[in-house]
């Protein structure tokens, strides 16, 4: 069973159908919307500050969800991919959003809907993705406009498959 523990009297809220793995650890106040997955490794603590957590987000193995002491809150939207080893602090991810393998978005960044965080980038302090964008790089920098094929056939692709591969491993 996952590593599940309250903080300063707050518990994390997990609707039952979601997914945790055995050894993902969820700490103090988070909160979680329906159909989300929580991979192998991954660490989600909310004991600086509150994180919420949108419907249908997967937080790859490995990945990493923190906030800021009293400054910084995370948010993260519906529909969002956090990719493997990927860290996510202290920011905002809207809706329908893809944070790639191994990249950091940093403290009081926003990322807009339909964007996507490619994998390794560096999204520095106060950055604020323009819906529809596509960021890479150290630092990162906007590359170019997201096309509706991706949009479908990433971002959405993507996220409906975490909800397909979650039901293989909860208990029916």
């Amino acid at each position: 069973m996952a590593l599940l523990k309250s903080v300063n009297n707050k518990s994390p809220e997990i609707p039952a159908d979601c997914y945790v793995a055995e050894n993902a650890t969820i700490v103090g106040n988070v909160v979680m919307g329906n159909q989300c997955s929580i991979w192998f490794n991954a660490v989600i603590r909310g004991d600086v500050h509150y994180i919420k957590i949108g419907n249908k987000v997967n937080i790859q193995d490995g990945a990493v969800i923190h906030a800021t002491y009293k400054t910084s809150p995370t948010t993260i939207g519906n529909n969002v991919s956090i990719g493997h080893n990927a860290i996510v602090h202290g920011c905002t991810i809207h809706d329908n959003v893809l944070i790639g393998m191994g990249s950091i978005v940093m403290d009081d960044c926003v990322i807009e809907s339909n964007s996507i965080i490619a994998a390794g980038a560096v999204v520095t302090k106060n950055t604020h993705v323009k819906t529809g964008s596509i960021y890479a790089g150290v630092p990162a920098k906007k590359v170019k406009d997201i096309s509706k094929e991706l949009i479908s056939g990433e971002i959405d692709r993507i996220a409906n498959n975490y909800v397909k591969y979650a039901g293989w491993f909860q208990e029916k």
